[in-house]
């Protein structure tokens, strides 16, 4: 009976350790992941400021579009956050002798290394869903709040010695701009049905209604060219309309900003993979063309392959666990395993400029994050299988 009890007590003792391990794990990752993705948003959001005031859009337009770019920051951070609290984690508890209670209690280390990684599967397919789905979908929902935002401050978009393009089919310039609003030596183009519009203006300001708001010119004049016809009409006062003027942002829809269905469809179709549940028809996806081939490719193996370095990433720090704080290399040991995540970070950041239409080495650069997660389990497998045998 005692020994039912002893195995008893240490099976609920290992379950109390890989729990608070865990926690440890997570609790680290989540403050370490949301404060870091705080303020590289800060930065970020302070830099969409020239929304608001080279564009002259409206606030909620500038919030809305901030706060939509969020998830992408989150997704950028996740491989690294995760590398370094497993490795910061791991750090404090050989410090502070933890890692030996693991020991103490019979635990197998092949048995350590098997909880992180049943860990990572269920990080690697949140950081799927988040790249796959979440982000394209939110950065495509920010940018159609440009698409569809319209030029509301137009006074805030005017900097004077500068061409002005924020309005589409119009350029604006001005010399100079005095503290009472006015604009001098001003020049605007504006493209019309079958030509364009250029007007010259000594002096214009500013006003802005409910109805309408217009540039009103002084001392100008109006050159028109339509149909190969070119008419000049002077003028001594005139107002310049700004309504249902549009932005000039990119309308056509980003490759990042596509759905991963779409894109495993454009690739399967250019590279005539017949999968019937797929849409077989290329007319219907846009930016479906052999020239953005490549570009698809490279955007398939960020959005669904980088996220299987994360086990890699997660397995690399128990490097630490082949050696202990009491043997002469073990600070050698630590600086080489950090400078491995590093590397491999990196590395799998850097390889998507080798993906090509070159089927084999493409493919080879799909299969790597598989063949490195092998090599280290692998890794780890012999040496502490081996260890056991010696026992």
């Amino acid at each position: 009976m005692s020994g039912i009890y002893e195995l008893n007590y240490k099976i609920s003792m290992k379950k109390l350790l890989y729990r608070k391990l865990f926690l440890d794990y997570m609790s680290f990752f989540l403050i370490a992941i949301i404060s870091s993705s705080l303020i590289i948003w800060i930065f970020q959001a302070v830099n969409f400021l020239d929304i608001i005031i080279e564009d002259g859009r409206e606030y909620i337009v500038y919030i809305k579009y901030s706060l939509l770019n969020f998830p992408k920051i989150i997704s950028r951070l996740v491989p690294f956050v995760l590398f370094f609290s497993i490795y910061y984690i791991l750090t404090k508890y050989e410090t502070n002798n933890e890692l030996i209670i693991f020991w103490n209690f019979g635990e197998h280390k092949i048995n350590f290394v098997n909880f992180i990684i049943k860990i990572s599967l269920f990080l690697l397919l949140f950081q799927i869903l988040l790249t796959s789905s979440i982000v394209p979908k939110s950065q495509d929902q920010a940018r159609s709040f440009l698409r569809n935002s319209k030029v509301n401050f137009f006074e805030n978009f005017i900097k004077p010695k500068r061409f002005n393009d924020t309005i589409k089919g119009v350029t604006i310039y001005s010399e100079k701009k005095d503290s009472d609003g006015y604009l001098y030596n001003l020049f605007i183009k504006k493209n019309i049905s079958g030509g364009f519009e250029i007007t010259f203006a000594k002096k214009g300001i500013f006003l802005e209604n409910n109805i309408t708001p217009v540039i009103v010119l002084y001392d100008g004049e109006t050159i028109t060219s339509k149909d190969d016809k070119i008419t000049n009409i002077s003028f001594s006062k005139s107002d310049f309309l700004l309504s249902n003027l549009k932005s000039n942002t990119i309308i056509t829809q980003k490759i990042q900003e596509m759905i991963t269905y779409d894109l495993i469809s454009c690739v399967a179709l250019l590279n005539k993979i017949n999968v019937n549940y797929l849409i077989m028809d290329q007319k219907k996806i846009i930016n479906c063309n052999k020239n953005n081939e490549i570009n698809m490719t490279q955007e398939l193996y960020k959005r669904l392959i980088v996220p299987f370095y994360i086990p890699i990433l997660m397995l690399i720090p128990y490097l630490l666990i082949l050696s202990s704080k009491e043997k002469n290399n073990y600070n050698k040991i630590k600086l080489f395993t950090f400078i491995l995540g590093v590397i491999i970070i990196i590395f799998s950041e850097a390889i998507i400029k080798l993906v090509s239409e070159e089927l084999i080495l493409t493919l080879f650069i799909f299969l790597t994050p598989f063949i490195t997660f092998i090599t280290f389990y692998s890794l780890f497998f012999f040496k502490f299988k081996i260890a056991s045998y010696k026992l």
